[in-house]
This record gives structure tokens, sequence and C-alpha cells, in this order.
């Protein structure tokens, strides 16, 4: 399968723990953005330029499964896969591990593509397609 894979690294901090020292629920979020926005930037796409061109992409689905609780200063593989080439529409798929290389969650979120002026969906930017062509066409 023809798909765009992009490897993100975050130590966990003490601010994003609960009493128990377990990452909270709802700072995965958070992790999973750096990872979609550092993702991104390394194929070449900026949100900062997708925003300046006109272009947002505001989250339209989220969903996460959680399989074991990440701990204060363990540093997180978070992997983000597209396994599709988007069209009005992009899917990112994550999947975090722990130090010890074991599976802590699997996600995923949903983005479309909104003109900002018109506040109307649009077909995924060129630049971002365009980067994104190599790793789904020969």
């Amino acid at each position: 399968m023809r798909s765009y894979k992009y490897i993100q690294e975050i130590r966990v901090r003490y601010s994003e723990t609960d009493q128990m020292g377990y990452v909270y629920y709802g700072v995965y979020a958070s992790y999973f953005e750096v990872t979609r926005v550092e993702a991104m930037r390394n194929l070449g796409v900026s949100y900062k330029e997708l925003e300046l061109s006109g272009i947002m992409m505001p989250v339209s689905e989220y969903s996460i499964k959680y399989k074991r609780p990440c701990k204060y200063d363990e540093l997180l593989r978070i992997e983000v896969v597209i396994k599709e080439m988007p069209a009005a529409r992009i899917r990112f798929y994550y999947s975090t591990f722990n130090e010890q290389n074991e599976l802590a969650n699997e996600a995923y979120t949903e983005l479309f593509f909104m003109d900002a002026h018109k506040q109307r969906p649009v077909r995924a930017p060129e630049m971002l397609t365009n980067a994104l062509d190599n790793y789904f066409h020969e």
C-alpha cells in the first residue's frame, strides 16, 4: 500500500500529566497536532503557507483508542501515516509508542480544506497534492 509516513518524538512534560503521573487524555490531541504540522513541514508544506494562501484545515473528526498509559518524562514516538491522496478531506492515522516500543494508543484526525474567505470546503491545495504525489504514484 502506498502511503506517506512521518515519525515525531515528544518527551512528556510534567504539566501534561495527571495526579497518577500519566499523560492526561486531552493532551494527546496536542501531540497529534505537533506531529501533523511537522509531517506536513517535512513534505515542504507549512500550515502557515496554507493559511497565507487562504486555505484553512479545520478538524472534522477525532478518534483515539487507548492501549496503555504514557508517563512523565517518557520519550514518545508518534508515527503518523497518510494512507490516501487527499481530495476535499485528509485523514491522518497516528500510533503512539512508549520507550519500551509498546503501543500506547491509536488515533486518527480528519480535516477538511476550507477557503478562509468564503468559508466553504475546497479541494486539497496543489502544493500539498504535488508534495504527496511521489508517495502515491510510481
